[in-house]
């Protein structure tokens, strides 16, 4: 019985994927592959390979990078674009599918961490491997809008950098008080579905 329900749970990595190849399907026809790198469909694809793997961590990186992903896509996708059926799985579907997992692999004080990582790494991803046009992840220029605020792009990505890394700290605290994990966690980094 507790492998059967293992086996579902991790079957629920096919969800977010299925909106990251959405996505990949949605880009590659319209182009600007560049824009899978975005965290939020990246987002996707670790969360996926999180339950995949049952690993801990991955979930726990993506899915608190569903909470500002909603917002951000809300705000400069949403509002200023059209409706576009495989964002909104991306964005919606990605974070109804996160939170229904944290229900049962919990939040830990640390995870805010790893999604910082994560942060860095795609940043860093996005700069080396993404047309510069599409300013992915913002890893290129200054977000339109903000180029009176900061006179060059380094200190835009430095008050990006720490306000991201607080607001992730904040959603992990609040996460970890929703659904605190359990004291031990044995055996590390992998969940115990028999419950």
């Amino acid at each position: 019985m507790a492998g059967q329900m293992e086996t579902r749970f991790r079957l629920i990595g096919l969800l977010p994927l299925g909106f990251f190849l959405a996505q990949a399907i949605h880009y590659w026809r319209v182009g600007g592959m560049g824009n899978l790198l975005w965290m939020c469909n990246v987002g996707n694809l670790l969360l996926a390979i999180g339950l995949f793997l049952n690993h801990r961590e991955l979930i726990r990186a993506a899915a608190i990078w569903t909470i500002p992903g909603l917002f951000i896509w809300f705000r400069y996708v949403l509002l200023e674009y059209d409706f576009i059926v495989s964002s909104a799985l991306a964005h919606v579907g990605g974070i109804v599918v996160a939170l229904i997992v944290l229900r049962r692999v919990r939040m830990d004080r640390i995870a805010w961490f790893y999604a910082f990582i994560w942060y860095l790494f795609m940043q860093l991803a996005s700069r080396l491997a993404t047309d510069p046009r599409l300013n992915v992840n913002v890893a290129h220029r200054i977000q339109t809008g903000w180029q009176n605020a900061f006179s060059s792009y380094w200190k835009f990505w430095i008050v990006m950098t720490a306000l991201a890394g607080f607001c992730l700290w904040v959603i992990g605290v609040i996460l970890s008080r929703i659904w605190p994990a359990d004291k031990e966690e044995t055996p590390p980094n992998r969940m115990d579905l028999s419950v």
